[in-house]
């Protein structure tokens, strides 16, 4: 479905951006994975993908970063000359309440979550707009639709990045890009396996098909979104959070 597209997934070294780059591999891109922190686990992601006789490569830099992004482009651009796919992933979160969330708590995430996906998508239009073809997905939050008591930063952060999708996707439209973004629920990943017992029970309960999702159930709406089949399909947000949103 994808052979010969490149693409690029940041923080795709774990969760949700390790299996968003293990399904687009699956279907035949060429998938570079970006990373900041997690080699290691960059590595084991780019050897599955390799191992199943995909084509994977790691590209390291800080995403909230301007002149690493500008890096990351620029080898893009030498090894490849083009870039089809680009899966805005990378994100941290760093929870508390309002009267107790630091300058510097706010700050991290606004960087990372909205600035760096700002950064990607200006460097990601230059090429798309010349090659006149582009898929981008931005992976937002159920935070960003409805808020969550704890996350004013990331739910400020995830709600910013769709407001960047519907926007972008009028601003490159009429060069055949789409630009839509999906909005997960609770995920089992790294960032939810050590929530406490009663915050999963509660979670559970609003949640109409009692479970948490995958990171592959995510994985699949970005490789529909990212493939032709969506080609008719731009500026929206797919929520992916088994009914929680209801």
């Amino acid at each position: 479905m994808l052979e010969g597209k490149i693409a690029l997934v940041t923080g795709g070294s774990r969760g949700i951006g390790r299996a968003i780059a293990l399904a687009l591999a699956e279907s035949g891109a060429t998938v570079i994975i970006n990373y900041n922190g997690s080699e290691e686990a960059a590595r084991q992601t780019a050897e599955e993908i390799k191992e199943k006789g995909g084509e994977a490569v790691l590209l390291k830099g800080n995403i909230s970063v301007s002149a690493d992004v500008e890096n990351m482009f620029a080898f893009i651009l030498k090894e490849y000359k083009r870039l089809d796919i680009l899966v805005n992933n990378a994100g941290i979160t760093r929870d508390n309440l309002i009267l107790k969330m630091s300058d510097e708590e706010f700050d991290q995430v606004i960087d990372t979550n909205l600035k760096g996906v700002f950064y990607c998508l200006k460097q990601a239009s230059r090429v798309m707009l010349k090659q006149r073809y582009g898929k981008i997905v931005n992976i937002s939050s159920i935070s960003g639709i409805h808020g969550n008591p704890g996350q004013v930063n990331y739910s400020a952060a995830k709600a910013g990045v769709i407001g960047m999708t519907k926007t972008l996707a009028k601003e490159l439209a009429s060069r055949g890009i789409n630009v839509n973004a999906v909005a997960p629920g609770y995920i089992n990943t790294d960032m939810t396996v050590n929530l406490k017992e009663e915050i999963k029970s509660k979670a559970l309960e609003v949640i109409p098909l009692k479970r948490f999702g995958e990171g592959s159930d995510i994985a699949e709406a970005v490789l529909f979104l990212a493939s032709d089949k969506a080609s008719y399909i731009t500026g929206q947000v797919l929520s992916v959070d088994g009914g929680m949103g209801i």
